[in-house]
């Protein structure tokens, strides 16, 4: 069902921004606004992984400077039947974690120091598993195709404030002016279900790779304090980028609303411990440290 819904609104972002090219400058209009998403997914394809992790500030990190953080994202990645991703490291005490990359061949994984220092080693397991279910799932590669139709929409709008649109669709002026103001905010609004959508999935095959539901869920309880105390800098100036992390790095932490890049963390962690009580997993022990 997660898929199903993932490509309905995949094809409903696709169909907007066809519509709005349509709406702001008729036909040849939206033969432009065709032009401009496949030349931005394309160059969103090729380069979205490096911007991101260059825009992060994220260093790589190998089996010789992080041999236990190296092995446990290898052992994961055997598990989940998954290429080995390159694995970065990211200067922030916000304890996160996200995943980037076209493909499985080509991905990679990031965590932050402020991860590493929180979470045990258990905790840790669980949030690459999740962020290996988004690399199964080709989650990566969805989130950033409609993050470029997101902005390819308000960039059309903008154009259609400046230069008046298509006068000629059957509203006038004020067709222009409402597609304008509301075809973003859809666009949005898309996106960020599209993102809700797929955490959820990826917390379940995230969970079915480590085995251990409950180490997710531990991971995400201690992760959305944390979060909500810690600012993240360089997510509060990109905040286009937040859906890509396992928590929302932003100070808003709304619930289950429509303009929330991710779902409550009090609905994935009950969803994982109802996972666990049919997996027959038991209470979690104290946590141990990882180093």
């Amino acid at each position: 069902m997660g898929y199903f819904r993932t490509a309905l609104l995949l094809a409903a972002m696709t169909g907007l921004f066809l519509a709005v090219g349509w709406l702001l400058g008729g036909q040849s209009g939206m033969l432009i606004a065709f032009g401009i998403a496949c030349a931005m997914n394309l160059f969103a394809y090729w380069n979205s992984d490096r911007l991101v992790l260059r825009m992060y500030g994220a260093h790589e990190v190998s089996d010789a400077n992080a041999p236990r953080l190296f092995a446990l994202v290898r052992d994961l990645a055997r598990r989940a039947d998954l290429p080995m991703p390159r694995v970065y490291m990211i200067e922030s005490e916000q304890p996160n974690a996200f995943a980037t990359g076209r493909n499985p061949k080509n991905a990679a994984v990031a965590v932050t120091t402020g991860l590493m220092q929180l979470c045990d080693e258990e905790e840790i397991a669980g949030v690459v598993a999740h962020e290996m279910a988004h690399i199964k799932s080709r989650d990566t590669l969805v989130m950033t195709i409609t993050a470029t139709l997101a902005g390819a929409i308000g960039m059309l709008a903008n154009f259609a404030l400046f230069f008046g649109g298509n006068r000629d669709n059957p509203l006038g002026i004020v067709g222009v002016l409402l597609t304008a103001i509301l075809a973003p905010i859809t666009a949005m609004l898309v996106q960020f279900a599209i993102s809700r959508s797929r955490e959820y999935e990826a917390d379940r095959v995230g969970a079915e790779i480590v085995g251990r539901p409950l180490w997710l869920a531990s991971a995400l309880a201690k992760l959305g304090q944390a979060a909500r105390r810690i600012p993240n800098r360089r997510a509060e100036r990109n905040p286009a980028t937040a859906h890509l992390f396992i928590v929302n790095p932003l100070h808003e932490h709304k619930v289950d609303s429509l303009f929330a890049t991710h779902p409550s963390l009090e609905n994935r962690i009950a969803r994982l411990r109802e996972m666990a009580a049919a997996m027959g997993e038991a209470a979690r022990p104290a946590p141990r440290p990882w180093g």
